[in-house]
């Protein structure tokens, strides 16, 4: 009996088997390559930019307060107190706040009280950028109305905190503004040259005087505190805290009450005036008129009566003691010491003086138009003769004169620590009237520098520089404003010349005071007084009116102190103008450093 299969149910059986392996292995590789891919992404992450991540996220979790450090005192050379710091109120915003949805209440309410457009707010925490963890200075040296409305509207003002901060204070005010200078914040400029040195948007700088030449000494570090915050951006707890690290305190060789008597003397006439110890070039005092009150430059903002103050025609921020004008008579330190160490004149030389000169077809007049007839080198520093020593200078000869000019320190910077504000001045020569006029060094021009006239431009730090080498026996010092050493041979420089030279310029210079043009400074009430007039004509500007010069040491035997007084488009002659002013201080200093030893002064009338 046969048997029957019956047939599979759904009908014809599928036999195809091709792909079906190869389907496994593409799965199973697409698998491992997405999960390679994925772990390779996360590796990069966790790893390469790991750092990035986390310090992003601590960004969003924590915030720095930065705490700016105190600038460094600055004191005289008795300990006398010249700048310090105040501690007022500021405005701090964190760099995201006009972000926030709360802005258009905070922005415009914080901008009415603090009377500062809102844009100028925003621009400041554009500036610093979203990302930015420091809190932003915004405005600073709030009054009492303004703290108060602050807390009048707290509720208002959610992302606004208020702290102390330091700011610079000078107590002394006009007083000593061209010494010590000033302290500003830094300009957009300044703030992207600086970034490397650590400094920071609102950060203040040093911008001109011992602010500026000390400002890595002074400045100090910044310090803070790592506060962690919450989602709202409310601090929760401090984490961690950097004490600012004030600066260092510098001690000048500046001397508070010389400087407050050059003050008074020079008082309202534009110029200056400078005092330096002849054995070291240690700056006793440095004063300029016009001046200006460097505590305004401490505000969030100029007021137009400051920028007044500071931008008049008269250029109050100009350092007049550190600015080039003619020496004129002064100058005949350096012609007496030309024509006595070029050998070409004897210190026995008599000259007959005369009431003009024609030298090289130009007539060339002596100041009195009449001669003082014949004179040797102490009669012609004594008065001052015109005539004599036109004669050594065409005697000597233009490159003897002005090698003798450089060797005293004109025509170069002196070393002070001024170097941005501290101009060269000029000694002309050859090279520099060929390119500035085309024409050939004459006769005439020697004849000009040898009173100090012509091109010839000094400033009243360098020609107290020149006083000093016949005070302190032939030596040129170099100008400074540290003390951190005195020691007189680290700041000067021999120049090598004859005893006799030294000897025939302090015997002029002596005799000038006692029987000449300075003696205006020959009284009981101070000692013995070296020095020279200078009368200069004012050739570069419009004012006719001259400029007037009186350079001293005293006492003569033995000089403590050198004052140069320069008064600018004063008038008048320096015997007449400067030296009472060199009298006042002088007075002022000897009587309260040798009581009794001089005659008093006489009272003053109502």
């Amino acid at each position: 009996m046969a048997v029957l299969h019956p047939s599979p149910l759904g009908g014809k059986k599928n036999t195809r088997t091709v792909g079906r392996n190869s389907q496994s292995i593409f799965l199973i590789i697409f698998t491992l390559l997405m999960t390679s891919g994925i772990a390779a992404r996360l590796a990069y992450l966790q790893i390469v930019e790991g750092a990035m991540h986390r310090k992003r996220a601590e960004a969003n979790r924590i915030r720095v307060i930065a705490k700016q450090p105190e600038r460094g005192n600055i004191f005289d050379r008795n300990g006398k107190l010249l700048a310090s710091t105040r501690y007022p109120r500021s405005v701090y915003l964190w760099p995201m706040a006009h972000t926030k949805p709360s802005w258009p209440v905070v922005g415009p309410r914080l901008a009415k009280i603090l009377d500062i457009p809102e844009t100028e707010i925003e621009k400041k925490l554009d500036e610093a950028g979203a990302n930015s963890s420091s809190l932003i200075r915004i405005a600073r040296d709030l009054n009492e109305a303004q703290v108060t409305a602050m807390k009048e509207y707290e509720n208002e003002l959610p992302d606004v905190e208020i702290h102390t901060e330091a700011v610079r204070y000078y107590p002394h005010g006009k007083q000593l503004a061209h010494v010590l200078g000033y302290t500003r914040e830094l300009t957009a400029e300044q703030l992207k040259e600086r970034q490397k040195e650590g400094y920071r948007l609102g950060d203040v700088i040093g911008q001109m005087g011992v602010e500026k030449a000390y400002e890595k000494t002074l400045r100090g570090e910044w310090g803070g505190q790592q506060v962690e915050v919450d989602g709202a951006g409310r601090p929760l707890r401090v984490l961690g805290e950097k004490q600012a690290k004030a600066g260092n305190d510098l001690h000048l060789t500046l001397d508070l009450d010389i400087q407050k008597s050059a003050e008074k003397a020079l008082g309202d006439r534009d110029g200056a005036i400078v005092a330096i110890s002849p054995k070291n070039g240690a700056v006793l005092a440095l004063v300029s008129h016009p001046t200006f009150d460097p505590n305004i430059f401490s505000k969030q903002k100029l007021s137009q009566k400051d920028w007044e103050s500071v931008q008049g025609v008269e250029y109050p921020l100009v350092n007049r003691a550190l600015s080039a004008f003619p020496p004129a008579s002064t100058f005949k330190i350096v012609t007496t010491t030309a024509g006595l160490e070029s050998g070409k004149f004897s210190p026995n030389t008599v000259l007959q003086t005369y009431g003009s000169l024609n030298i090289g077809g130009t007539r060339f007049g002596e100041w009195n138009h009449a001669g003082f007839g014949p004179l040797g080198f102490v009669g012609a520093m004594q008065w001052s003769s015109d005539t004599f020593f036109y004669q050594i200078g065409r005697g000597v000869g233009g490159p003897t004169l002005i090698e003798w000019t450089r060797k005293y320190g004109f025509g170069q910077k002196t070393g002070f620590e001024f170097t941005s504000e501290e101009t060269k001045g000029l000694v002309p020569d050859e090279t520099w009237k060929q390119k500035a006029w085309k024409i050939p060094w004459t006769v005439g021009d020697t004849i000009n520098m040898s009173i100090g006239q012509g091109a010839l431009q000094t400033t009243p730090l360098q020609v107290a520089i020149m006083f000093a080498v016949p005070a302190n026996g032939g030596y040129r010092v170099q100008p400074h404003l540290l003390k951190d050493n005195e020691e007189a041979k680290s700041w000067r420089e021999s120049l090598n010349m004859k005893p006799i030279t030294i000897k025939i310029l302090r015997e002029g210079l002596r005799k000038v005071v006692s029987e000449g043009t300075g003696k205006a400074l020959n009284k009981p009430t101070i000692p013995p007084v070296a020095g020279k007039s200078g009368t200069a004509e004012a050739w570069k500007r419009r004012v006719k009116q001259n400029h007037a010069w009186f350079g001293a040491y005293a006492p003569a035997d033995n000089p403590e102190m050198v004052i140069v007084a320069f008064a600018e488009h004063s008038g008048g002659g320096g015997g007449s103008i400067a030296a009472p002013m060199i009298y006042q201080i002088m007075e002022d200093y000897f009587q309260k450093k040798y009581p009794g030893k001089y005659q008093k002064p006489e009272a003053k009338k109502p």
